[in-house]
């Protein structure tokens, strides 16, 4: 998942990221409300998770105002703000879910599970290539009958691939999606982690290289570019 945090408390915030990052998600790290506010606007988030008093104001007017510009990334609030008006306050405001500090990170990681899950079911519940058949949902993945091992990061480009299939995906857009903002798009993590993730997929390839262009999910055709798995 690609995720936004907003957290004032540098500490928190950053044993937050952490944690999230070990599980091999994209996490997108802001203080400020006004931060949150333009990375929220710009980037596709499958969860934001959002302190409630931070500098700049209450991240409850930010997710009314994105709920009227139609922004659907389901939201959390983590705050200290725990009292039943706060709750529905907040909830009220276009929150999805509300968890109170202090909390335990082992339920933190289980709402998000619980909140990206359903982001995913409303996107496509199964999404399927020939023989290959992702569910989102339960981050679940086969082939042929046969169940595939991926890593967090190569499901995401998987599943990012498969929504997008038949159309050319540069590396840039694959970073955008499956990183966060810390990812170096002049280097060559995405064509090391493509080359192990077709080595998982195995024969015929369902993944191509568009030489000068990026990446593209589809059955494998007669026109396909002979060195398309090279790169």
């Amino acid at each position: 998942m690609r995720v936004l945090l907003l957290e004032d408390d540098d500490a928190l915030r950053g044993s937050i990221a952490a944690v999230l990052r070990s599980r091999g998600d994209a996490v997108d790290e802001a203080a400020t409300l006004a931060e949150a506010d333009e990375r929220l606007y710009i980037t596709d988030y499958d969860v934001a998770v959002l302190d409630r008093t931070v500098p700049g104001g209450d991240s409850a007017a930010l997710a009314r105002r994105a709920r009227a510009d139609g922004v659907t990334t389901p939201i959390l609030f983590l705050t200290a703000l725990d009292g039943i008006d706060q709750r529905v306050a907040g909830l009220d405001a276009g929150g999805d879910d509300y968890l109170a500090k202090p909390f335990a990170m082992a339920e933190l990681l289980a709402r998000l599970r619980s909140l990206g899950r359903r982001s995913a079911s409303v996107q496509a519940p199964v999404l399927m290539l020939a023989d290959l058949v992702v569910d989102p949902a339960q981050l679940t993945a086969q082939r042929g009958g046969r169940a595939l091992t991926l890593t967090a990061k190569e499901m995401a480009i998987l599943v990012y691939l498969l929504r997008n299939a038949g159309r050319v995906v540069s590396r840039t857009e694959l970073i955008e999606h499956c990183w966060d903002e810390h990812a170096d798009p002049r280097s060559n993590v995405v064509d090391v982690r493509m080359r192990l993730l077709r080595q998982k997929l195995g024969e015929p390839a369902l993944v191509h290289t568009v030489r000068g262009a990026g990446y593209v999910a589809r059955e494998q055709s007669g026109d396909d570019d002979a060195g398309a798995g090279a790169e």
